[in-house]
């Protein structure tokens, strides 16, 4: 049987320069190719989680734009239920600029738009979703009440939470108390936590540090390193699956959702969903562009036999 979830987040129109190097300051370079997608952190996590085989609502703002129009067909395409998404005459939809230099590595300037503009009132409109959830997930790219909202919803009702704090930012206390899983990569970690991640004694004093803040389940990426997870039953750093990158741009965004599509609720099975979503990402960073490199459940169970 497959997870519901409930994405809250982002939808953005991404434009991806490809480049030799990240520009220094006042320096000027060419692009060798430059080519659009849909996109957003939140869009990103909700197709990956559909197509890891999750049934997935999603919650979000996009502008009365062409753009909105074309990021909502998207999501429509692969079965995503976007009748929670809203239309805002204020802003427009939002925007990312990524700069993808020659080893796949990247730099990404977000414009937030109709995103910013998700309210409580948007989050209570879609109450039903959220009490029917296996998940919900939220990030930063939209405000954090509508999260911190989404989140005391499903905790009222048994639905389990997961955050990604990305991007980086200072995180209210009362949505920390809601959250049953806080996913950041190694330096989110340390930027909200104040521990430098060096090695896993250091991942799990970031544990220790989310823990008194109410969190009780920790997972932090590390790249092509791989993840480690912590909570009251143990923890283990689980390494990646090598592979030769193209893009990382939905790396992190496919691994939130392929994890959200599998794990279970009481966390049984953390080992096995971790390795899934890692599975997912080393597909993802093999070709271009975020949403596009998102994989299919047949091609991650293929990799994963």
């Amino acid at each position: 049987m497959s997870n519901k979830v409930t994405v809250l987040g982002s939808i953005n129109v991404d434009t991806t320069s490809t480049i030799e190097h990240i520009p220094l300051p006042g320096e000027t370079i060419a692009s060798l190719k430059r080519s659009s997608a849909a996109g957003g952190k939140g869009a990103n996590q909700a197709i990956a989680a559909v197509r890891a085989g999750a049934e997935v609502t999603f919650i979000g703002k996009v502008g009365k734009d062409d753009s909105g129009r074309y990021m909502i067909d998207c999501l429509n395409e692969d079965h995503v239920n976007t009748k929670k998404i809203t239309e805002d005459n204020m802003a427009g939809t939002g925007a990312a600029t990524i700069l993808l230099d020659e080893k796949g590595q990247n730099s990404i300037i977000v414009y937030g738009g109709a995103n910013q503009r998700v309210t409580k009132e948007d989050v209570d409109a879609a109450s039903d979703e959220i009490k029917s959830s296996d998940f919900v997930v939220a990030q930063f790219e939209t405000p954090q009440e509508a999260a911190l909202e989404m989140f005391k919803v499903a905790k009222d009702n048994g639905v389990t939470t997961i955050l990604n704090p990305a991007p980086a930012a200072t995180i209210l206390p009362e949505l920390l108390k809601v959250t049953d899983v806080i996913v950041p990569n190694e330096t989110e970690s340390a930027t909200l936590t104040g521990i430098e991640i060096t090695d896993e004694a250091s991942m799990l004093a970031n544990y220790e540090a989310f823990k008194k803040l109410g969190v009780a389940s920790l997972i932090i990426t590390v790249g092509d390193k791989g993840a480690f997870y912590a909570n009251e039953s143990g923890h283990e750093f689980l390494p990646a699956f090598k592979v030769k990158p193209v893009d990382t741009t939905a790396a992190g965004d496919t691994f939130i959702g392929a994890l959200s599509s599998q794990l279970k609720p009481d966390f049984s099975n953390m080992t096995d969903a971790i390795n899934f979503a890692q599975h997912a990402s080393s597909l993802t960073v093999q070709k271009m562009g975020a949403m596009p490199s998102i994989p299919m459940l047949a091609d991650i169970e293929a990799v994963a036999k």
